[in-house]
């Protein structure tokens, strides 16, 4: 008898905001463990509640789950992101009701750091306008625009946000020559990782006025929305670029637009936005002041996809429910609400749990 039989008395319902397609690779993690969750497409409270209300365990990619869905979970043990972000999620809710909300908060740090320093470089050797004045035979036109290109070991990036992504990020600048600064919310945490780095910690607004290049790698709060409006990109250097794989509230797209038509920006790197949804199906009219800059790359929030990274948040996500129906608390790591008090008794996590 297999040791995860268990787990067939429980509910799971796998939510998604937008498509039931699960990937190979998440079928099969559910495979490992005998899971077979519900998959349902909803988007709205009530189409959520109407199949997830009895739910043990809910996982969730991209949908929202705002106050009026947590409170109307009432067998709920564990919502389980299958991502990192829970900006979208009522962590305070599910806190006092006593439901555990996970994530995989290192699942794509790699991938991410190397799209953010993809675009860094491509934003640095001009790739995206000299690419177009290829393609229009203005040869002329991208040598002329090619003389005003700056070494990189003259330029300082400035990463905004010091946790996971960050020191990835100074890594890969500091092998192509950068000065990088850096700034976070705790500046009194221990500086032993950037000072290894050497990177200089300093703090915001020091940053925005040296930085070449701004990259922010932060989740979006109540105190970060928005941070980067258009007081923040006045600050920053004439011909500066800003980069945001994060998430796409933390800048005013509008003020951002204005900045690199203006000059003020000489490019940005785009990966996460306020207001275009991404993932919606069908998506709406392609309408956004940042479309069409010939300065702005955009990508659709990519920036976490490999093949590698795809099989990590599948397994973290379907292991954090299986320690939570096994009676064990997901690793610490992985629990977004450390001061939840679970609705259930859970012992501390075990690695042994997946030892067999």
């Amino acid at each position: 008898m297999s040791s995860w039989d268990h787990l067939k008395n429980f509910r799971l319902l796998r939510l998604n905001a937008v498509t039931n397609s699960v990937l190979p690779i998440e079928e099969e993690w559910y495979s490992r463990y005998g899971l077979n969750p519900v998959r349902v497409e909803a988007n709205t409270p009530e189409g959520i509640l109407a199949h997830a209300a009895d739910c043990d365990v809910l996982f969730v990619v991209a949908a929202s789950l705002p106050r009026a869905v947590v409170e109307g979970f009432d067998n709920c043990r564990l919502i389980s992101r299958l991502g990192n972000g829970t900006d979208k999620i009522a962590v305070d809710v599910a806190t006092e009701r006593g439901i555990i909300v996970s994530n995989s908060p290192y699942f794509c740090v790699p991938e991410m750091s190397d799209h953010i320093m993809a675009m860094i470089l491509a934003l640095a050797r001009q790739l995206p306008s000299q690419a177009r004045h290829m393609a229009a035979g203005a040869y002329r036109d991208g040598r002329n625009e090619a003389v005003h290109m700056q070494r990189l070991s003259s330029q300082v990036l400035g990463i905004v946000g010091f946790g996971a992504t960050g020191p990835e990020v100074a890594r890969r600048a500091k092998g192509f020559g950068f000065e990088v600064l850096a700034t976070r919310k705790n500046m009194n945490a221990s500086r032993q990782e950037a000072d290894e780095l050497g990177v200089e910690m300093v703090d915001l607004d020091t940053l925005l006025r040296r930085s070449d290049y701004v990259s922010l790698q932060l989740p979006l709060t109540p105190e970060t929305y928005h941070m980067i409006d258009a007081e923040a990109l006045a600050k920053m250097k004439t011909g500066a670029g800003l980069i945001n794989a994060s998430r796409g509230a933390l800048v005013d797209e509008y003020a951002l637009a204005d900045a690199l038509r203006q000059g003020k920006l000489a490019g940005a790197g785009v990966d996460t936005f306020e207001a275009i949804d991404v993932f919606a199906d069908p998506p709406p009219p392609p309408e956004h002041p940042l479309l069409g800059l010939d300065n702005a790359i955009l990508t659709p929030h990519v920036s976490a996809y490999s093949v590698q990274a795809a099989e990590d948040v599948a397994r973290d996500g379907i292991r954090n429910a299986v320690c939570t129906l096994s009676g064990h608390l997901p690793p610490p790591q992985h629990i977004v609400n450390t001061g939840v008090v679970p609705r259930f008794d859970l012992a501390p996590y075990d690695d042994a749990l997946f030892s067999t």
